[in-house]
């Protein structure tokens, strides 16, 4: 089945080629409203979102009390920056903070940002603490990683089409393959001062590491007196059935870095979480953000800490997303080679003689469901955890149908 548009949908989208960068290759559709699960395009077709922004409409598009929380705040005050205090930041980092046990919230916007902010505080702490010799601290990261698009995270990408081109880079990273930690064990030296991952890599195609990786990577952090940072930018706020995907693992790292579910779907709003031994590190001066913890932001996130505190989110992934599992390991020889689930989270990879998964993507909108591929072969499903269980079933009937056809 091939996906037509109207002449609203062509007119919008040659614009945007006109005067856009070209530095994303979405699919043919212009989207005009959303509500839940469910998103309205310019033409009045609807359609089941099953990527939910990467994973930052968690908790659906337009969540009421979100929008009401945003709403309020919007007639008050949005913006005074860091020059002055607000009258939400302390009820946002003390909300965050009791939701991750840590003690200090560094507030940002992206999700990049907060990984920006990590690789500081970990060299700081390397230095100020640890004693490392100055300009010498480095950092263990894993093959597979995506942490955002900034010059010195590409810079430890092994994405070509991530990383070349845009050098030269940052030093200070050291690679090893994923889900083994024998090999961080051996990367650690004296200069090391942190372990950087990715609890489950998302835009690897939601590659879950083997069982015992994470406590195995906490226990080496802290036998070598090695941060270990989890980045939950994708993997945290319920996307998986808990409310950081290191609870899986009963782990707690030193720092969490969070984003896109914490803006609620409204806004961008990131965050570095640890306790005070390790982010009391960074001092008055020595780095901030004109809009990190503006107050609006601050609002939304308050009551997005609210609603994860319920634990309903984390309890609807879980359920969700074992039914959605059940579903997926059907179409597992049947145009499907491979599925990887973490709560309402999934990785399926296409059989290349069905089509790639750019492909697929474009079928399956066809038939009404948003998903995106990555990686050539395999398509992210992260639907938002508000969900049903009949809505689940009708996407991968159509997932089903596109394979078939």
């Amino acid at each position: 089945m091939s996906f037509s548009v109207d002449a609203a949908t062509e007119r919008i989208i040659a614009e945007e080629d006109a005067h856009l960068a070209h530095n994303y290759h979405p699919l043919p559709v212009v989207i005009s409203r959303g509500e839940g699960a469910w998103v309205t395009d310019v033409e009045g077709k609807r359609y089941l979102d099953l990527l939910s922004a990467y994973s930052a409409l968690n908790f659906g598009h337009s969540h009421p009390a979100i929008v009401v929380a945003a709403r309020e705040q919007l007639d008050r005050l949005t913006l005074t920056s860091r020059a002055y205090h607000n009258d939400q930041l302390g009820a946002f980092a003390t909300a965050l903070a009791e939701l991750s046990g840590k003690d200090l919230v560094l507030p940002m916007n992206t999700g990049a940002e907060a990984v920006e902010t990590g690789i500081k505080v970990a060299r700081a702490w390397g230095y100020r603490v640890k004693g490392i010799a100055p300009d010498a601290a480095t950092i263990v990261v894993a093959n597979g990683n995506f942490h955002g698009r900034t010059t010195t995270i590409v810079g430890f990408s092994d994405d070509p089409s991530a990383r070349d081109g845009f050098g030269p880079y940052a030093p200070g990273f050291v690679h090893v393959p994923y889900g083994d930690a024998a090999a961080i064990a051996a990367a650690i030296d004296e200069n090391t001062a942190a372990v950087l991952l990715e609890p489950i890599q998302g835009e690897a195609g939601v590659v879950i590491p083997p069982e015992g990786y994470l406590r195995a990577v906490r226990e080496i952090c802290t036998e070598n007196n090695v941060l270990f940072i989890a980045d939950e930018i994708q993997s945290g706020l319920g996307r998986v059935g808990t409310t950081f995907a290191c609870d899986r693992e009963g782990v707690v790292p030193d720092l969490y870095l969070l984003g896109k579910a914490l803006g609620g779907g409204i806004l961008p709003l990131s965050a570095v979480v640890a306790d005070r031994d390790v982010l009391g590190v960074i001092q008055p001066g020595e780095h901030g953000s004109t809009f990190g913890g503006n107050p609006l932001a601050a609002a939304v996130g308050v009551r997005v800490v609210e609603m994860l505190a319920s634990g309903e989110f984390q309890k609807r992934a879980t359920a969700l997303g074992e039914h959605l599992a059940v579903k997926l390991d059907e179409l597992v020889g049947h145009g499907v080679t491979g599925v990887r689930v973490a709560g309402l989270w999934a990785g399926v990879d296409i059989d290349p003689a069905r089509g790639t998964g750019r492909e697929i993507a474009e079928r399956m909108l066809a038939r009404g469901v948003l998903v995106k591929d990555t990686h050539g072969q395999t398509i992210r499903i992260a639907p938002p955890l508000v969900i049903r269980a009949t809505e689940l079933d009708w996407a991968v009937e159509q997932l089903k149908h596109v394979l078939g056809a």
